[in-house]
């Protein structure tokens, strides 16, 4: 490790960064499960549909840790808690 790279800010995963921007300023909102899909690394994703000011979203999220230990919560049709970017409103995840 050269002298200088001690000094160098460490860079946050990008993902983290998103989710904690809008957990701090994002919206709630309430979202439609459409299906949870598990790979064979796996992972499970979430797909979900949303609508804000008569828009409608659809989009998928993988879930983290903490959402794995209440999959029954993501049943196909569960209405869910979100939170989004009131600017970009495409910009969501499922809470």
């Amino acid at each position: 490790m050269s002298f200088l790279a001690r000094f160098r800010r460490q860079k946050e995963d990008p993902e983290i960064a998103r989710r904690n921007l809008l957990l701090r300023a994002g919206r709630i909102g309430e979202a439609t499960v459409l299906s949870t899909d598990s790979d064979d690394e796996g992972n499970t994703m979430l797909s979900y549909s949303y609508e804000i000011a008569g828009v409608e979203y659809e989009t998928c999220q993988r879930l983290d840790q903490q959402q794995l230990l209440h999959t029954y919560d993501y049943l196909p049709g569960a209405r869910v808690q979100l939170r989004y970017d009131p600017r970009r409103p495409a910009n969501s995840f499922v809470v």
